[in-house]
């Protein structure tokens, strides 16, 4: 039997706990260190990628005096999962990004509290300097705001730096505009039985390219629950990572507004039109964007749900 040294133990384990850091890395929101922070800190260095897929990684001292968000202070909502560790524990939380220690408004993290896409990570990190440097920085929205406004922030429509929350890819007012794409799109299908992902595929992406619409503002995919065992359909979902709405024909012929309509489809599934009104429904009853259209035996409608902006509120 092979004798094993104090130092092959050691690094046996050293590779078991950082085969555990890389799985928590994929699969984890939320990583929680008890001990040093050097120590936390060499374990995730080598899975670090940036701050827009990295999870919220604390670091508590094994004493349970202090709670340090070490990654993904914004986005990933490290800072306020510190926050609230360290109320429950009764520890003092260490939150060390700029904008929360001169307490301005941050970007990345309001987006990712609101469900919204940041275009550009240069630009959100550029606005944030603006901000720390004391400049006014404007706002362009084509969403009610109920809200007043964070400090140092303007209604206007041009000028060095801004934000403007749109779907319009092509809204750029001022001379670094740090778009923000809402995630309240969904997309309403119909297809035959039997259809296969790359149909669908097929018909939506070609669609969302034509109207310019970022794949990330997609927040999810509606249909009769008569398809909510259809393969290529949970297949199409998956690939994409967008849930899932499946609706009785009772709830779709009771959703508001005017579809068109289609006598083939009520004899199928008991409703005139599946896409318009499971993507209306999926929604909340909001608008419909693209109306239905068809290619190979499958059907879609896009639905936009209603916001409003809220600068006072994170959640």
């Amino acid at each position: 039997m092979p004798k094993f040294s104090e130092e092959d133990a050691l690094l046996e384990v050293m590779s078991d706990h950082n085969k555990a850091c890389e799985n928590a890395f994929k699969e984890c929101q939320l990583i929680v260190f008890v001990g040093a922070v050097g120590i936390a800190v060499r374990t995730i260095a080598p899975y670090i990628k940036n701050k827009a897929v990295d999870p919220a990684v604390l670091s508590i001292d094994e004493g349970g005096n202090f709670v340090v968000p070490l990654l993904s202070g914004h986005i990933g909502g490290a800072n306020g999962f510190a926050k609230a560790l360290a109320e429950a524990i009764k520890a003092t939380p260490v939150v060390t990004t700029a904008t929360d220690v001169n307490k301005l408004f941050a970007v990345d993290e309001w987006a990712a509290r609101n469900n919204m896409i940041i275009n550009s990570m240069k630009a959100a990190k550029d606005f944030a300097a603006a901000l720390v440097d004391g400049q006014e920085v404007g706002l362009v929205a084509d969403y009610p705001i109920i809200s007043g406004l964070p400090r140092q922030m303007v209604i206007k429509d041009k000028g060095k730096i801004g934000i403007a929350v749109t779907k319009d890819r092509s809204l750029k007012p001022f001379d670094k505009t740090v778009q923000l794409w809402p995630q309240n799109l969904y997309l309403g299908i119909g297809c035959r039985r039997g259809t296969s992902l790359e149909a669908i595929e097929t018909l939506v992406l070609s669609k969302l390219e034509e109207l310019s619409i970022d794949l990330r503002t997609i927040a999810g995919v509606a249909s009769v629950d008569l398809k909510k065992d259809e393969e290529g359909l949970l297949a199409f979902a998956a690939k994409y990572g967008w849930k899932s709405k499946f609706f009785t024909a009772e709830e779709l012929q009771n959703a508001a507004g005017e579809f068109s309509s289609s006598d083939f489809v009520r004899s199928v599934v008991g409703v005139s039109n599946v896409c318009e009104r499971s993507a209306v429904l999926a929604a909340e009853n909001g608008r419909i964007v693209l109306p239905k259209c068809s290619l190979n035996g499958v059907t879609l409608a896009i639905a936009e749900a209603d916001i409003v902006l809220d600068f006072e509120k994170l959640s």
